[in-house]
């Protein structure tokens, strides 16, 4: 078994983990045990790049989720990246809006800091790659821009 202790928003986590079967692991946290199903390597990398059109109401879920965004594989487009790892606060903008260079397009919260994240040239969002919420690492595409 091993322990962990972790602090994710102010929040403490005790993790304990405990037996690992194939993709099966079996966890607690703050005493509570959970069964985690873990995915398997993926064949092969796809980059998908999914424009956001509005945010679906949560279901109820028995704990929860936190989803991490990783860098993209190479694509032909370039997006507006993130300059550090951090968690996103809020998007400020919305698919179709035309922004100019400089403009705040999100706030990143890295390092118990807000950062700005503005365009780097004047252009429409095409799709925006991430949520508030998310955590997210650095070099992470975030906005499209065209």
């Amino acid at each position: 078994m091993k322990e962990y202790k972790y602090t994710i928003n102010g929040n403490k986590y005790n993790v304990t983990i405990g037996d690992i079967e194939e993709n099966i692991a079996h966890v607690e946290v703050n005493g509570v045990p959970y069964t985690v199903e873990m995915e398997k390597a993926p064949a092969a990398p796809k980059k998908v790049v999914r424009p956001v059109v509005a945010a679906a109401a949560p279901a109820a879920a028995p704990a929860p989720e936190t989803k991490v965004s990783r860098p993209a594989a190479g694509g032909g487009k370039s997006g507006i990246k993130s300059p550090l790892p951090g968690v996103i606060l809020q998007i400020k903008v919305n698919v179709g809006d035309q922004v100019k260079r400089g403009q705040v397009l999100m706030v990143l919260e890295a390092m118990k800091m807000e950062n700005n994240i503005p365009s780097d040239r004047d252009g429409k969002v095409v799709a925006i790659n991430v949520s508030k919420g998310d955590s997210i690492l650095e070099g992470t595409d975030l906005i499209f821009i065209e």
